[in-house]
């Protein structure tokens, strides 16, 4: 059987999915009601899949698959949205989701994801595939652009730091030490040639930089 944790605030979508999967190959072994409570239920339960919704209270779904992949911890995400904007939806793909599922007519896909999910391939409803293509052909892609030297994790962080979270904030919200993201942003600056936080958010905001600027922490 292939463990799975559910992640979902509303209750009926959490007994729904449940339903779904009774008596298929997947087992659900841990339902919980927000990210928060994802990532404190990994130890314990050690699911093979994570399916999470996208928008839940105390951590979303993205915010759980980014803290997971910063944490090198790369075991399948799937997640369950009933709208993505289209940052959320590169952001996710940036971040190596395996699954997305829209909730309307989620109960007729769910076990075609998770099979294909279980056996290493990525799947997105057709809606979300057609719109990520057409995002990436018109030029509206994440790919990254001034951080594209940047991990996966270095990029997460320098959104973060765009966002002006500090440090410690910063490696409390992806499971880090403090000491390890200020390593992490003196590479990052060593990377893109930069001398601290406030170019760094600049460049990840798509602002003009003037390189030196004396200002700013690490």
């Amino acid at each position: 059987m292939t463990r799975v944790l559910v992640a979902d605030d509303h209750p009926l979508m959490l007994s729904g999915i449940e339903g779904i999967l009774r008596g298929t190959p997947y087992e659900v072994v841990a339902k919980v009601r927000d990210g928060a409570e994802a990532l404190a239920a990994l130890p314990t339960t050690r699911p093979d899949i994570l399916i999470l919704d996208m928008k839940m209270p105390d951590r979303s779904g993205l915010d759980v698959l980014r803290t997971l992949r910063c944490r090198g911890d790369n075991r399948p995400v799937v997640l369950l949205t009933a709208h993505l904007d289209d940052d959320s939806l590169m952001e996710a793909i940036d971040l190596g989701v395996d699954g997305i599922i829209m909730k309307e007519g989620a109960e007729t896909l769910i076990v075609t994801c998770l099979d294909h999910v279980r056996n290493g391939e990525k799947w997105f409803d057709r809606s979300v595939l057609q719109r990520a293509l057409h995002i990436t052909r018109s030029g509206g892609g994440n790919d990254a652009g001034p951080l594209a030297p940047l991990s996966v994790r270095e990029r997460t962080i320098a959104r973060l730091v765009a966002q002006g979270l500090r440090n410690k904030e910063i490696g409390n919200e992806l499971g880090l030490t403090e000491g390890t993201v200020k390593v992490s942003l003196h590479r990052i600056y060593e990377k893109l040639g930069i001398g601290n936080r406030i170019e760094l958010a600049m460049l990840s905001t798509g602002a003009a930089v003037e390189p030196g600027d004396p200002t700013g922490r690490p």
